[in-house]
């Protein structure tokens, strides 16, 4: 039986305020080592204030052939959609 190392996906927060984006993964025995690596390859440059790191095992996604059955309803959810709104010209750009 070959035991691999896990797979983490990690997530850097750029500053205080912001979401944090998905940056890549990498491969670590334990949380603290996957850490540690994700700090070392993906903030060399100081470019995030916050660092998450997840077991890829443990993400779920939706399916990219259910697309339709799982978006398709939003569409007519119109107030989900404030483009029928008048924006008064003082307030610029939105």
């Amino acid at each position: 039986m070959t035991k691999t190392t896990p797979l983490w996906e990690v997530f850097i927060r750029p500053r205080n305020g912001l979401s944090h984006k998905h940056v890549g993964s990498l491969h670590a025995s334990d949380k603290t080592m996957a850490i540690n690596a994700a700090r070392d390859v993906y903030t060399r440059r100081n470019e995030g204030t916050s660092i998450w790191v997840v077991p890829s095992i443990s993400i779920t996604a939706s399916d990219p052939d259910k697309a339709d059955e799982n978006f398709e309803p939003s569409e007519d959810k119109i107030y989900r959609h404030p483009t029928f709104y008048d924006i008064p010209e003082d307030i610029g750009h939105m």
